[in-house]
């Protein structure tokens, strides 16, 4: 009798809908969301509030795009307008919605051998660093950062030579590492560099330019991708992130660890509209 009672247990809960059943969502995102410690607090929140567990799949922006157009994730959070914009165009990807920005600088070894202090533009010190042969750490991975580095190698007018840059293959917290061994320059996101300050002696250069905007975006994945995407599961996280409590939570993180915030909350916002207007 006890075992006929718990075989109707089980077949009525698995044919519960997904959303009654809680599968796991799986959050493909970049290596900065988790360096910098954010995420830490925002998943254990999001697992408490609705009942889901959250898989984190950290890498570059463009190897979390990929998984989730593989069907390999049910949610994205990732820092790449353009990249993110071809993806949504495809049919890859729903719904990107704005979540938050800080900026990227450009750091590097305080004798600062290619001046790039005395810059204002980046494209400007990207040549200086170039023109002076001195080292350059790349994470060399279609992240993001990587993504905005090679935009800023164009705009300079510059390819990059073997011998003074460095590819490191690897998320931002493993290049500022490399770069702070090697004395060299580097281009990070100001959240893990203050994530990673008390291990990184490399000083901010050049920071403010606007190019160097870095704005996150959340998106759903298009259920065409693969047969096993949580779609309610990803909407939820989605919906989660932009939150008015979330991004009251963004608004103040970092603030007693860093003394200063790690990110902007701009939910709601166009990006013309972020990080004000030149």
């Amino acid at each position: 009798m006890l075992h006929a009672l718990l075989t109707a247990l089980v077949l009525a809960i698995l044919s519960l809908p997904v959303e009654a059943q809680r599968l796991p969502v799986i959050l493909s995102t970049t290596t900065s969301t988790q360096d910098s410690g954010l995420l830490d607090v925002l998943v254990p929140m999001f697992e408490r509030r609705t009942g889901y567990s959250v898989k984190t799949i950290a890498v570059g922006t463009g190897q979390a795009l990929a998984l989730a157009a593989r069907g390999e994730a049910d949610v994205v959070l990732v820092h790449a307008p353009g990249l993110e914009k071809k993806f949504v165009a495809d049919g890859k990807m729903l719904n990107r919605r704005l979540v938050m920005y800080n900026d990227f600088i450009i750091i590097g070894p305080a004798d600062d051998p290619a001046k790039v202090k005395g810059t204002k533009k980046a494209a400007d010190a990207m040549r200086a660093i170039a023109a002076t042969g001195s080292r350059f750490v790349s994470r060399g991975d279609n992240s993001g950062t990587h993504t905005l580095e090679k935009a800023l190698w164009k705009l300079a007018g510059v390819e990059p030579q073997a011998g003074w840059y460095i590819e490191s293959g690897q998320g931002m917290g493993a290049t500022l590492g490399i770069a702070d061994d090697r004395k060299a320059y580097t281009l990070t996101d100001r959240g893990t560099y203050l994530a990673f300050q008390k291990r990184v002696r490399l000083p901010i250069l050049l920071e403010g330019d606007r190019p160097l905007l870095n704005i996150y975006s959340v998106m759903e994945v298009h259920p065409s991708n693969g047969p096993r995407i949580n779609t309610t599961g990803g909407h939820a996280f989605a919906d989660f992130m932009v939150s008015s409590d979330v991004q009251k939570i963004i608004k103040t993180f970092g603030v007693d660890k860093y003394g200063q915030p790690l990110f902007v909350p701009v939910a709601g916002m166009k990006e013309d509209e972020v990080g004000g207007k030149d």
